[in-house]
């Protein structure tokens, strides 16, 4: 997806989202597997807001994004925070690949969602595998379809501020599990001029079932399903679903 003017607002309108649960559910979920990661992707980082705070945590990390617009954002957020050792790269999430293998891997904030057919998460449960070093561990969250359902039961969703404002509308659809997010957005430029950006966002939700039995058939030996930022398994009512995967056995150093 190119973002283009979106990419510039993007962590505006993202501002509530809760960032520092991801990142204490990314270094507990390592923890309790025994890892201690020094090379870690994020697929899908956008504008590196886990990205940044990961390697300033000391890891090595490699933000990985479809848009350039998103990375342009993310190289410059970090450059303005002095930190110079990411990588930043342009590639699929269904296809990407790196000099060395990682010791972890995430794609969080729904990311997956966006791929709205079977065989490109096939694609990408693939590369994650393959770019994992053995021992490695895979770690993403998904959208449900109960969140879908309560996505549209809500909308639509308004934002009025004086620096930004949004109408976003959502239409999903039961037979495809596919929800349609529609964005008006409307960003300041200057105190009289507001710039106006049209969004449409798709995206798919999957059975959790179906998703184990996927990662299963990339390669994964252990695969566990957590819902809601908790590490309780997830149910019939989780919103946003946590997959851990693990690549075969560490290789003893």
């Amino acid at each position: 997806m190119a973002y283009g003017h979106f990419a510039a607002v993007y962590d505006r309108l993202m501002e509530d989202m809760p960032y520092e649960d991801w990142l204490s559910f990314v270094e507990e979920s390592w923890r309790l597997h025994g890892l201690k990661p020094v090379r870690v992707v994020d697929l899908g980082c956008g504008t590196g807001t886990i990205t940044l705070p990961l390697a300033q945590r000391k890891y090595a990390m490699t933000g990985i994004d479809l848009s350039a617009d998103m990375l342009t954002v993310a190289r410059k957020k970090a450059e303005d925070a002095g930190e110079f050792g990411i990588t930043w790269l342009e590639q699929d999430m269904r296809d990407w690949a790196l000099p060395n293998a990682a010791d972890a891997v995430i794609s969080l904030c729904d990311c997956l969602n966006y791929l709205t057919e079977e065989e490109d998460i096939r694609a990408a449960f693939r590369a994650a595998y393959e770019g994992l070093a053995p021992g490695g561990l895979f770690l993403f969250d998904v959208n449900t379809e109960h969140r879908f359902r309560v996505y549209a039961e809500e909308q639509p969703f308004l934002l009025n501020e004086e620096d930004a404002a949004y109408i976003w509308y959502c239409d999903f659809e039961e037979e495809t599990s596919t929800i349609v997010h529609d964005l008006t957005i409307f960003a300041r430029e200057t105190a009289e001029r507001y710039l106006r950006i049209e969004e449409e966002h798709i995206q798919r939700a999957y059975s959790l079932n179906w998703l184990k039995e996927e990662l299963s058939r990339a390669g994964f030996v252990r695969v566990d399903c957590y819902g809601d930022f908790t590490w309780n398994p997830a149910h019939a009512e989780t919103e946003r679903a946590f997959f851990l995967a693990v690549k075969g056995d560490r290789i003893s150093s």
